[in-house]
C-alpha cells in the first residue's frame, strides 16, 4: 500500500496579487484587473499528484476542478514532480466572478482518479479564499498656481480603510505621511513644462491601491548638440531629444532652403524611436549640406522644434595648421642664411675686444733681478 502523503500543511504568508504564494485557509481581498498567483507543496512516497479546485461564493455552486488554460486562458497552473510536489496557479484580469474558495487536493493512491473505485487514501487539502472587491474610483487634477502645480488624487467611496499615502515619480517617493482620508495632494515648485511625467498617487491600505497623475506638455525638443563638424566625404549625424511627456509621435526633419528632408532621398537616413530623432548625412558636401537643420517633433498636445547647424570640413583642413608651422620654419631658417651669406668677411667679432691682453710682467721681473745684482 502506498504511503500517505504528506502535504506540508502548506504554510501561507500574506497573499498579494501578482506574487508567488503559499496555500493555508486565509481570505485574500484582490483588486481587478490585477492577478493572484497561489502555491501548493505536497511531499510522500510516490510522489503524489497534485490538483486544483474552486468553489464560487454562489450558495448552491459546487466545488469543480480547474486545468490549464480555464476561463479563457486566464488560468494557468504549472506543476513540476521532482522528489516531491509543486504547483503554483495563477489567475489573470480578475473579476468578481473568481472571488471564492480556491482547494489544494494531493493524493498519490493509485486509484485517486478511478470512476468506480473508492480511493484507499484520502485527498489531502488546503484552502485559499480569493475575494475580489470592486476597485474604488480615483479622481485626478492637476492646477497651477502662483508658479506652482498641485497634484492631486480623491478616492471614491466604498473604499478599504486608509493608513496612509504616497506620492512616487520614476520608481522615487516624493512625499508620504499616514493620513486616513480619500484625498491627497503634492505640491511642485515650476512650471509645468519642467516637472512633465507620470505621478503616482498610492493609498496604503489593504489592499494598496494607486492612482495616476500626469502632467503633459507638448514636446520640449532640445539638440544633442547645438554646432556640428564633419569632414567632407563623411558621414555627419545630427541628433534630438524630447525629454518631456508624453513621448513624441511623429518626429520630421527639414533643412534651411531645402525643405523636408525624406529617407527616399538615398543621403539622408532617418531613425526614431520615442523621444529621440537621428538624422544621418552619407557622403557630406562642403557646399550642399553646410546650413542650418531643423528637427520637429509632435505629440497630442503640440509640436516643438530645435535648430542644429552643421559645417563641413575639407578633408586637407586637418593639414593647414601643420602646413602652416612648416612654412614658418622654412621662412626663418632663409633669412638666417641670408644674413649669414651678406655679412663682411673682415668683419669682427665684438667678443674679440674683451679678450685678455699680452702682460708685461717679464719686464718688471727682470728689471727687479737687475736692482738686486747692482746692490
Amino acid at each position: 500500500m502506498p504511503e500517505r502523503p504528506l502535504a506540508s500543511p502548506v504554510t501561507l504568508p500574506t497573499l498579494r496579487p501578482g506574487e508567488p504564494q503559499g496555500l493555508g485557509g486565509v481570505w485574500v481581498p484582490v483588486l481587478p484587473p490585477d492577478s493572484v498567483e497561489l502555491y501548493c507543496e505536497a511531499i510522500g512516497n510516490p510522489i503524489p499528484e497534485i490538483q486544483w479546485w474552486f468553489e464560487g461564493n454562489d450558495p448552491n455552486e459546487t466545488y469543480a476542478q480547474l486545468w490549464d488554460g480555464a476561463r479563457q486562458d486566464r488560468v494557468k497552473i504549472n506543476a513540476t514532480y521532482n522528489l516531491h510536489s509543486t504547483s503554483t496557479i495563477s489567475i489573470a484580469n480578475l473579476t468578481g466572478d473568481d472571488s471564492g474558495m480556491y482547494e489544494c487536493r494531493a493524493s498519490n493512491d493509485p486509484d485517486r482518479n478511478h470512476l468506480s473505485k473508492s480511493p484507499k487514501v484520502k485527498w489531502i487539502r488546503s484552502q485559499a479564499n480569493v475575494f475580489v472587491i470592486e476597485r474604488p474610483e480615483i479622481t485626478a487634477h492637476v492646477t497651477e498656481s502662483s508658479g506652482k502645480l498641485i497634484l492631486s488624487c480623491n478616492m471614491s467611496a466604498p473604499h478599504p480603510a486608509i493608513t496612509g499615502h504616497k506620492w512616487i515619480h520614476k520608481d522615487k517617493i516624493l512625499e508620504q505621511d499616514e493620513k486616513t482620508g480619500a484625498f491627497t495632494s503634492y505640491v511642485i515648485d515650476g512650471k509645468r513644462e519642467e516637472h512633465s511625467g507620470i505621478y503616482e498617487c498610492v493609498y496604503e491600505a489593504n489592499p494598496q491601491i494607486r492612482g495616476e497623475v500626469n502632467i503633459s506638455v507638448a514636446p520640449q525638443v532640445t539638440a544633442y548638440k547645438k554646432s556640428e563638424h564633419g569632414n567632407e566625404g563623411d558621414t555627419g549625424v545630427l541628433t534630438c531629444k524630447n525629454p518631456s511627456f508624453p513621448a513624441v509621435t511623429t518626429w520630421s526633419w527639414y533643412k534651411s532652403g531645402h525643405g523636408l528632408l525624406e529617407n527616399a532621398s538615398g543621403r539622408y537616413i532617418i531613425k526614431s524611436s520615442g523621444n529621440k530623432t537621428e538624422l544621418r548625412i552619407l557622403k557630406l558636401d562642403i557646399e550642399q549640406d553646410t546650413g542650418d537643420y531643423f528637427c520637429n517633433g509632435t505629440n497630442s498636445y503640440g509640436t516643438g522644434d530645435a535648430t542644429v547647424n552643421l559645417r563641413v570640413r575639407s578633408r586637407l583642413a586637418a593639414l593647414w595648421p601643420f602646413l602652416g608651422i612648416v612654412a614658418e620654419v622654412l621662412v626663418l631658417v632663409t633669412i638666417i642664411f641670408i644674413y649669414e651669406k651678406r655679412r663682411k668677411p673682415d668683419e669682427v667679432p665684438d667678443d674679440l675686444f674683451s679678450l685678455p691682453r699680452k702682460s708685461n710682467a717679464t719686464n718688471h721681473k727682470d728689471k727687479n733681478v737687475r736692482q738686486r745684482n747692482a746692490n
